[in-house]
């Protein structure tokens, strides 16, 4: 998922959700709703917010948590975004469960946030 094609794509699998924005950052793009970023595409792969205790859901469909190479060399992971099934993109549904949950991950860590640190006050 990289392309114009793909961005219409996925505003289309993302409208039953409502008030997503999809916007372009780190050389690919970034999901959004009511404020907090719960997704990524970046280098063709889709990346959704994960919660602690759902790790496991993405490793088992063989999905890792996003990483990057730094300028040093080294290698930087994200733990709290995971590489999302690929399966999903055929399967609308199922991508808005997975969605919704992403979503509900970013509201929750943005509530357990110091009460200055937090993006959103009010429920997503």
């Amino acid at each position: 998922m990289s392309d114009h094609a793909d961005r219409a794509y996925l505003e289309e699998l993302l409208a039953p959700l409502g008030g997503v924005a999809i916007r372009r950052m780190f050389g690919g793009i970034g999901l959004f709703r009511g404020g907090l970023m719960f997704g990524l595409v970046l280098r063709g792969a889709l990346y959704l917010k994960a919660a602690p205790d759902e790790t496991t859901s993405f490793g088992a469909e063989g999905g890792a948590p996003f990483s990057y190479a730094t300028k040093g060399g080294r290698t930087t992971t994200i733990a709290s975004y995971w590489r999302a099934p690929d399966r999903l993109a055929d399967e609308p549904e199922e991508f808005v469960a997975w969605a919704r949950r992403a979503c509900a991950a970013a509201l929750a860590a943005d509530r357990a946030k110091p009460a200055g640190r937090r993006r959103v006050e009010a429920e997503v």
